[in-house]
């Protein structure tokens, strides 16, 4: 099983987003030296919370910056864009950086609906002109060469000739993982958003896969995680998530408080996730060992080939340490081996 990383350059209370984008160089940079597989940056506009609208240039930075880890989006929201220029600027990242780039490719907005109309002033405004699944074909056809005969599109020669990135689509329902099925693409799921969908999200695209083309089904799960040396000092760096999550389900897209402001903050109120209903939970918080057994159950129940790992975590340092214990306990293989973490 690999594990790998998914950076949402989340914002620190206290601290700046340009500061954030740096923290998010630091950890690639130790992800690649303790093992990690993948590391791949999301996409957010207009929010205080995140400081990444532009995955691709920081998969660019970050190509540069290390030596094994593959890097890339997780994902592009493709319904703001032109598939051409996606197809253009990923093979332009896979020229500089070969055998390294993935594309993950998703169908939310990632932002408000004034701001997605602004990404995509051509659309209905939310960012979706209705008709993604063409969109994805087209951008399959662009990187692949599979315009059919005749079509105006095949005759443009994309530049760089080579460099074509490894496809990802970015799943949270039954539907959209069959449509990862029927192109044969590679799923991940994003259970830390709808935990209680992933078993079924999971069935549907092994059920639906199109293996005519010799290609396997791969699923790979999105999945928090808050890892420390004991369980009090995993749940204590946890309670800024639990107060982000309560803050934005009343509308409230900010910075990430400290865990002692979050703890504050969290007195009084109702549990956040108290009322979830899920076979897994969408953060697994604890110390080393209770991280691995869950992900172990989890793998073991589902057969996944990869997890892509969310932690975020208020002060760097800590959010490093979660990485690197993690990164110990599974035996992962790297040119540091985790030794730093404490």
């Amino acid at each position: 099983m690999k594990l790998s990383v998914l950076d949402q350059s989340v914002v620190p209370e206290g601290s700046t987003p340009a500061t954030a984008l740096h923290n998010s160089l630091d950890l690639a940079r130790l992800a690649d030296r303790l093992g990690y597989h993948r590391y791949w940056f999301a996409e957010h506009h207009a929010t205080a919370s995140f400081a990444g609208p532009a995955p691709e240039i920081m998969a660019a930075r970050v190509a540069a910056e290390t030596h094994r880890i593959r890097v890339g989006s997780g994902g592009v929201l493709l319904p703001h864009y032109s598939p051409l220029k996606v197809a253009e600027v990923f093979r332009v990242l896979g020229a500089l950086s070969p055998g390294r780039i993935d594309l993950g490719v998703g169908r939310g907005i990632g932002a408000g609906s004034i701001e997605a109309h602004a990404l995509a002033p051509g659309t209905s405004g939310g960012g979706d002109d209705g008709d993604f699944p063409g969109k994805l074909a087209e951008l399959l056809a662009f990187l692949h060469g599979g315009f059919p005969d005749g079509h105006p599109y095949g005759r443009i020669q994309l530049m760089p000739t080579a460099g074509a990135p490894e496809v990802w689509l970015l799943v949270a329902s039954p539907q959209s993982a069959e449509l990862a099925a029927r192109l044969g693409l590679p799923v991940s799921i994003a259970h830390f958003g709808r935990p209680e969908a992933t078993r079924s999200v999971v069935e549907a695209y092994r059920g639906a896969f199109d293996s005519h083309d010799g290609s396997r089904p791969r699923v790979q799960i999105g999945i928090g995680v808050y890892c420390a040396p004991t369980e009090e000092e995993a749940q204590r760096v946890f309670a800024s998530q639990r107060l982000f999550r309560l803050r934005m389900g009343r509308g409230l897209l900010l910075p990430l408080p400290s865990p002692e402001a979050a703890l504050d903050g969290l007195r009084g109120e109702v549990e956040p996730l108290a009322d979830e209903v899920a076979e897994w939970p969408r953060c697994v918080v604890g110390d080393p060992d209770h991280v691995h057994k869950e992900l172990t159950s989890m793998t073991d129940a589902l057969g996944i080939d990869e997890f892509m790992v969310l932690s975020t975590i208020h002060s760097p340092r800590d959010r490093m340490r979660s990485y690197e214990l993690l990164a110990r306990r599974f035996g992962l293989t790297g040119e540091g081996g985790g030794d730093r973490a404490a």
